[in-house]
């Protein structure tokens, strides 16, 4: 009868570990999935600024034609880039490498810097600096442009939080076994650490 209920209770030991196990793994597992689920968020919400972005633009380029017919190649070029970024899409439900995710801010760089031309073409046409609905369209983008970064740097700390887990020990096992693998960071533009000099 000892041995009976000596091997019951290596059973009922080895039961109680293997449930231990498997619910340590079902908690890493979920917290995975969270946290992948978080970064997806984060991502949609840049998607989100970006696309708010590029819903102005048109209205912003129709109010510039107005006043800037001869400024023709610059909103051309806004019109293109616009077309290139809202084109260009990332899916998180897989891996993104760092060169889709750089071809991808690339893109969105270029948007940004035919935005800045056509908003400096302002300067030359004082009724058009005073249009309020110009104005208005400098303000949104202004605030636009704001939320972006800051999205930017949500996304960054999602894809910092994340990565971080899926290298912790033991969580890196499953991780690995389940195929997470990191992803990849914005990265600033290279010389944007250097402040601008401004002149009045």
């Amino acid at each position: 009868m000892d041995k009976k209920n000596n091997g019951v209770i290596a059973l009922l030991i080895i039961l109680g570990i293997l449930l231990l196990g498997m619910f340590w793994f079902i908690g890493v597992r979920n917290g995975l999935v969270t946290e992948k689920e978080a970064l997806k968020s984060a991502w949609a919400q840049v998607e989100n600024q970006y696309q708010r972005r590029s819903d102005l633009i048109p209205n912003l380029v129709n109010t510039v034609q107005g006043y800037a017919d001869q400024e023709e190649e610059t909103l051309l070029q806004v019109t293109q880039a616009r077309s290139l970024a809202t084109s260009m899409n990332i899916n998180f439900e897989g891996e993104v490498s760092a060169e889709e995710l750089a071809a991808y801010d690339s893109a969105q760089g270029f948007l940004s810097n035919s935005l800045s031309r056509l908003l400096a073409i302002s300067e030359s046409y004082p009724n058009l600096k005073a249009n309020e609905s110009f104005l208005e369209l400098q303000s949104q983008l202004e605030g636009t442009e704001n939320r972006i970064a800051t999205e930017r740097g949500r996304f960054n700390e999602k894809v910092r939080e994340f990565n971080t887990s899926i290298k912790l020990f033991p969580k890196n096992f499953i991780a690995n076994a389940l195929g997470y693998t990191e992803y990849p960071y914005f990265e600033s533009d290279e010389g944007s650490e250097e402040v601008p000099n401004v002149e009045f």
